[in-house]
């Protein structure tokens, strides 16, 4: 961590402070690497089950901030792009490694966010998807589109067969309806990856509307991606 002696040094005192670890363990801990991880993969510093808690509520203040650091800068959140919608869900769901989270952006014809919504939340490899909530919500703040958006808590990007097939039923359900899905963003870790952008987004219909629940799973195996820029359209 590279930074100012003094300033890293108040850093870990907040830390000891915010969270009840012992300063001395952070410390040692800090010399040989960076702090960050503490709040990241908290079982490095073997918290008892209150200090754990803790540093659950930090890094939901912290993802809170960042979220809210985002509406700060503009007035209205438009998902133009990709990037645009990445960074928003990864401040959103960014180092979540202990629950899947599976949320919807419900979004006006100009891509502008008209509400995002947690729509299903559960423990690791148990978070189900109701797809015919989303058509409830989608329906009732009268959007033009929406982007999908799920963690995956053991930190992958790629997009699991569930994924896909899941992004394409709700293809299936919304497509008819002119309510077009934009993308699917995956996020794991501090990363984030675009359906859209890797060339993964179905867009059209490929069987009749299945409002069956669906679990999520996750693929662990990396795979290289090339970097380029994407819009969406409209």
């Amino acid at each position: 961590m590279r930074q100012d002696k003094k300033q890293t040094e108040k850093f870990l005192k907040g830390l000891t402070t915010l969270t009840g670890l012992p300063y001395k363990k952070i410390q040692q801990y800090a010399k040989e690497n960076n702090p960050f991880n503490i709040l990241e993969y908290p079982q490095i510093m073997e918290p008892n089950e209150k200090q754990l808690e803790k540093i659950g509520l930090l890094n939901e203040f912290i993802s809170s901030y960042n979220l809210l650091k985002i509406h700060e800068s503009q007035e209205k959140i438009k998902f133009n792009s990709p990037t645009v919608s990445g960074q928003y869900f990864l401040a959103i769901l960014g180092g979540m490694k202990d629950k899947e989270r599976f949320m919807v952006a419900f979004l006006d014809n100009g891509n502008n966010v008209i509400e995002t919504k947690t729509m299903s939340e559960g423990s690791v490899g148990q978070a189900v998807v109701y797809p015919r909530e989303i058509l409830k919500y989608a329906i009732a703040c009268d959007c033009s589109a929406i982007i999908l958006a799920h963690n995956h808590p053991g930190g992958s990007t790629n997009f699991s067969p569930e994924d896909k097939a899941l992004t394409q039923r709700i293809v299936d359900i919304f497509h008819p309806l002119g309510i077009k899905v934009l993308d699917h963003i995956i996020v794991g870790g501090t990363s984030y990856s675009s359906m859209a952008e890797n060339g993964e987004l179905p867009h059209q219909c490929k069987s009749k509307a299945n409002y069956e629940v669906s679990a999520l799973a996750e693929t662990v195996v990396e795979e290289n991606q090339d970097s380029f820029q994407f819009t969406y359209s409209f």
